[in-house]
Parts: C-alpha cells; sequence; structure tokens
C-alpha cells in the first residue's frame, strides 16, 4: 500500500497511491494511516482520487484510521469516487467523516481558517 504525504501549516495530506482499498490491502492502509496519524498535525487529509473501489473491508481500515486518531486531532476525507462516495453514503459513514470535494479546497479551507 503506497501512501504519500505533503504537511501544509497544521495539515496534512496523505494521498492514497492505489486504485482500491479492498480486503487484501485493508491491513496495509490501516498500519500506514496509524504511521501518519501519529506523527502527524492536528489535521489530517485522506486523499482518496485515485482510489476507485473501496469494499467493506477498506471501509473499515477508513474507520480503524479515524478512530486511531489522538482526541486533537480531526480526520478528513478529500476527492472520492463516485462508487467509493456511493459506499460512504450508503453506509451513513458520510455523516462521521468531513467530506471535502477535493483535496485542495480542504487544504486550502484550512489556511483561510487559519
Amino acid at each position: 500500500m503506497k501512501l504519500n504525504h505533503k504537511d501544509f501549516d497544521g495539515s496534512r495530506l496523505v494521498t492514497v497511491c492505489e486504485n482500491r482499498i479492498d480486503a487484501l490491502s485493508a491491513i496495509q492502509f490501516k498500519d500506514e494511516m496509524r504511521k501518519m496519524i501519529d506523527d502527524g498535525p492536528n489535521r489530517v487529509v485522506i486523499d482518496l482520487s485515485q482510489v476507485e473501489f473501496l469494499d467493506s473491508s477498506g471501509l473499515g481500515a477508513v474507520v480503524a484510521a479515524l478512530k486511531s486518531k489522538k482526541s486533537d486531532q480531526s480526520l478528513e476525507l478529500a476527492s472520492l469516487q463516485p462508487a467509493v462516495e456511493k459506499v460512504f453514503r450508503l453506509t451513513r459513514m458520510d455523516t462521521v467523516f468531513s467530506i471535502h470535494d477535493n483535496a485542495s479546497s480542504a487544504i486550502e479551507g484550512a489556511a483561510d481558517a487559519s
């Protein structure tokens, strides 16, 4: 599971460089995200623009990442592809996560709020 990250003023953008988060990659995703969150700033945004498929294991891994954050951290999502967005909507996880249309607006929004 390849994840890239870039830090901005008070935010970390984590880009998932895979087209699937499924049963085969969910554990690896969860482990890598835990590292990104543990040493990250108070705000972490996951860019899912390259992820075209997310199954229940993948959804569970994203939820596990949310649960692993510190109490003073936020974990947000950006750039959900239609199939991935549908999974979040059908499971009502879209009410649990802050979801941004794209990564640049998520990061710019944080900069504007500072």
